[in-house]
């Protein structure tokens, strides 16, 4: 699932030139290990969802799964992150994305939309995915 959400106004982002390192790590250390990826911005887009280079579209396309109800367009909050390292290499939140935000539970200064948050390389990230944020239900192909 993928796509545009044709009522927001287009993104300023800044994609990598550089490898770097995105670290994602479970809240709850019961529900696994981090897992480190480093990103290559010779294969961005990873995956089709979310923006191109965002965090989300890295996870998907590196096997890491993070619920994304909305299939990436900033009209959900499921996919919140919050960013412990690298915030300030990742492009601005935008007004969309912040009020999508105020519906996630844990909010932190750091919180972000994984679907919108891309950032620049010239940082590693350090990605903690909340122990709620776990879709219980999931529909089987």
């Amino acid at each position: 699932m993928g796509g545009s959400n044709p009522y927001l106004k287009a993104t300023d982002i800044v994609l990598p030139k550089t490898k770097y390192r995105i670290s994602f790590e479970p809240e709850d250390p019961s529900m696994g290990e981090p897992v480190a990826i480093e990103v290559d911005p010779e294969r961005i887009p990873y995956h089709e969802t979310g923006l191109h280079g965002s965090i989300l579209s890295i996870a998907l396309g590196s096997g890491i799964d993070i619920d994304h109800s909305c299939g990436g367009v900033c009209a959900c909050s499921t996919c919140h992150v919050i960013i412990k390292e690298g915030l300030d290499s990742c492009n601005e939140a935008t007004d969309d994305e912040m009020d999508q935000l105020e519906e996630a539970r844990g909010l932190t200064m750091q919180s972000r939309l994984s679907c919108q948050t891309v950032p620049d390389g010239t940082r590693n990230i350090r990605a903690v995915i909340p122990a709620w944020n776990v879709n219980l239900v999931k529909e089987s192909h």
